[in-house]
């Protein structure tokens, strides 16, 4: 008895927004309910993920009549941020996709073991679809999305090292506001503060946010999700409801003893035209730390 070998489909797509953006828009539980679905007859009201091997995922699909739906559940095999994943859905299929650094662009590539009730072309013509919806979802905030780079000279470990030490971080930061400071823990899945005299009051406010992901010398991605103010902490309520999920996130290139050092956030909301004249400055103050 032989058995059939399994047919590898591959979809893909090049979105111009940089990758930072793109894997954080992929993997994101918030962006996936945005895009997740082949046709606008349908959506994904809802979605979970633990983002590392041997970490599931649940991603509820229905037709927005409520006539049907189902979840596409897994399990991630491998995950390298801004690079690569890998996972096996619950009928045992692999599936894995790969990010490519086009600087402005980003080319997704999903490659999925076929399965045997739907033909090939619709297969292919249905995980197209998702990716296009994708492709449109990112796009189409890129307008509010904020995007910096700088390169030091000096290897990653010690930029890596720097950007979140205590005292360099407050060197680097008062280019925001000076006195800023974090209180917390850098490690993945951790609380932590980004605190500072109101620049008025005086007073101390600030942000309350989790590391969503920290590899050593690679990257770090900061989600936010309170505020701070009048020493209380607020997660909830229309003060933080515009942001809510905003990510910042910090790529880190080695260029052979150099460090490229990529900055992206999601939005900057009506703070933006502000950062765009700060994050520049602060880029720069981080590169001379680093560079003496």
């Amino acid at each position: 008895m032989t058995t059939k070998p399994t047919t590898k489909i591959t979809v893909s797509a090049e979105i111009a927004a940089p990758v930072n953006q793109v894997w954080t828009a992929y993997n994101s539980p918030k962006h996936i309910v945005q895009w997740n679905c082949a046709s606008p007859d349908w959506h994904s009201p809802s979605a979970k993920n633990e983002l590392e091997p041997g970490g599931s995922f649940s991603y509820r699909m229905e037709a927005k009549d409520g006539s049907m739906g189902f979840d596409f559940e897994g399990v991630f095999q491998k995950v390298q941020p801004n690079e690569f994943l890998s996972y096996v859905m619950g009928d045992g299929r692999a599936a894995e996709v790969v990010f490519e650094d086009k600087g402005k662009s980003t080319l997704v590539t999903v490659t999925f073991d076929a399965e045997q009730m739907n033909s090939e072309e619709l297969q292919r013509d249905g995980w197209q679809s998702i990716l296009d919806n994708f492709k449109k979802y990112v796009e189409g905030f890129q307008h509010d999305s904020m995007h910096f780079e700088v390169e030091i000279n000096a290897p990653v470990s010690k930029v890596f090292a720097l950007m979140i030490e205590d005292a360099a971080y407050r060197d680097w930061t008062a280019a925001f506001n000076p006195g800023s400071y974090f209180k917390g823990d850098w490690s993945k899945g951790s609380k932590i503060l980004f605190l500072g005299p109101d620049p008025q009051s005086g007073k101390e406010g600030g942000m309350v946010a989790k590391i969503a992901d920290n590899v050593k010398n690679k990257y770090i991605s900061i989600e936010h999700y309170g505020l701070v103010g009048d020493g209380k902490e607020i997660t909830s309520g229309p003060e933080v409801e515009a942001f809510a999920g905003a990510t910042e996130n910090y790529s880190f290139v080695d260029l052979g003893g150099k460090t490229l050092l990529k900055v992206d956030m999601e939005s900057g909301g009506e703070y933006k035209e502000m950062f765009e004249k700060m994050w520049p400055k602060a880029l720069q103050r981080l590169k001379e730390i680093c560079e003496a």
